[in-house]
């Protein structure tokens, strides 16, 4: 692959871990499991081929409807990812980040996201996004929100508000924008993820495949036809 023509970030909308495990008459939980294994593996495929920037829809805020069941076994499903990030000894240079409302988390992944963002926080050579509990509309609000209260306080005029101060009022502050979003499963919809960030984004759907299903072999598949397209931005 041409590496200067390569996506510097990716978004993922992680779909198909329910359909997976029914397909492969499991337990749905074993769907997320195996969803969170590929979640790994593409990151460490991310980080050795240089794709400095991997962003991944893990749990929105539309989720806590989902079976009382279906999301205590993601809770200690997250639990136990984010321990074992801490615990993560291979030293590679990544950073994680995690963004949406953390506030309804359980205090003990609470503590694990601050650990981990604390513990990665001066890492350059990829950073690692991680929406949970998050809602694209929900994060302009908090955005705008901010910025009112900013005027209100008489520290800003409307007059300063550009697109660039509302950028820096998201939870990805400081984060380029995704070049390409890729979802699995089937689905052709963003499903409020990232809805500012990813105005210009080429969008990717892979036919037939779920998100357990989704390997190295699947990602050079979508980085090669992100190379293929023609970005003009509006322009000629």
């Amino acid at each position: 692959m041409e590496k200067e023509k390569m996506p510097k970030h990716i978004a993922i909308i992680l779909d198909g871990n329910r359909r997976w495990a029914k397909k492969n008459k499991l337990p749905i939980i074993k769907g997320h499991s195996e969803g969170a294994k590929r979640v790994e593996d593409l990151i460490n495929y991310a980080y050795e081929i240089g794709i400095p920037y991997v962003t991944v829809y893990a749990f929105s805020t539309e989720n806590w409807k989902r079976s009382e069941e279906e999301v205590k076994g993601l809770m200690k499903l997250l639990y136990k990812f984010t321990s074992d990030m801490i615990e993560d000894n291979s030293k590679k240079d990544i950073c994680i980040k995690v963004y949406g409302d953390k506030s309804r988390l359980d205090q003990k992944i609470q503590k694990n996201i601050e650990t981990i963002e604390e513990k990665t926080r001066d890492r350059k050579t990829l950073t690692f996004g991680i929406c949970l509990n998050y809602g694209g509309r929900q994060e302009i609000v908090k955005s705008v929100k901010e910025i009112a209260t900013l005027i209100k306080d008489g520290k800003i005029d409307v007059e300063d508000i550009d697109e660039d101060m509302i950028s820096n009022h998201l939870y990805t502050a400081g984060i380029p924008d995704p070049d390409l979003v890729i979802r699995t499963s089937g689905e052709y919809r963003t499903s409020n993820f990232l809805p500012w960030q990813i105005t210009y984004s080429e969008l990717y759907f892979p036919e037939n495949v779920l998100w357990p299903e989704f390997d190295q072999k699947q990602l050079d598949l979508a980085i090669e036809e992100y190379i293929k397209r023609n970005r003009r931005f509006g322009g000629n």
